[in-house]
């Protein structure tokens, strides 16, 4: 680890790739009870733990909510096309989308559409307002397909390492 830039391609040993999978199924376990999962003793897995953080590999630490249940009930996929490609363009739709709550993801994208956003919403009526008040008056935009998810068939967080 000793020497890595935030962003390279990391050699993982078998020791950080255990640390990794074991993170990702509990993010809050402590110290300890990780050494003993993977095998190392506290302070040489706690050393392993602060590297990977400091390369970048794990980027943060967070609680996965159950959307339904804080009144997030609508998934959309919104298949953006844009009416010009410039870099100028490209990069102030993308801030204009970092700044979004509703917008979980954003990619560009190869295909029919450009961009592709997962947007999460109370209603199709929040959809709506986002859609017409927000991508309709982002510059560049031209045209909006926009795919409804019925229901969520698998959610995964973890890599597979």
């Amino acid at each position: 680890m000793v020497g890595i830039t935030k962003g390279e391609v990391l050699p993982l040993d078998r020791f950080e790739r255990a640390i990794l999978i074991a993170l990702q199924v509990d993010g809050r376990v402590s110290n300890q009870d990780l050494a003993r999962q993977v095998g190392l003793s506290p302070s040489a897995c706690w050393r392993r733990v602060r590297a990977l953080e400091h390369a970048g590999v794990i980027q943060r630490y967070t609680a996965i909510l159950d959307p339904k249940m804080v009144g997030i009930g609508e998934t959309v996929f919104a298949h953006v096309s844009m009416a010009r490609h410039s870099k100028s363009s490209s990069v102030e739709f993308a801030e204009l989308m970092r700044q979004q709550p509703e917008v979980m993801e954003c990619f560009f994208t190869t295909g029919a559409a450009d961009i592709m956003l997962r947007v999460a919403t109370p209603s199709v009526a929040a959809y709506d307002h986002f859609l017409e008040n927000v991508i309709f008056n982002a510059p560049g935009v031209s045209q909006v397909h926009s795919d409804f998810a019925l229901r969520q068939i698998k959610f995964e967080t973890a890599l597979p390492l």
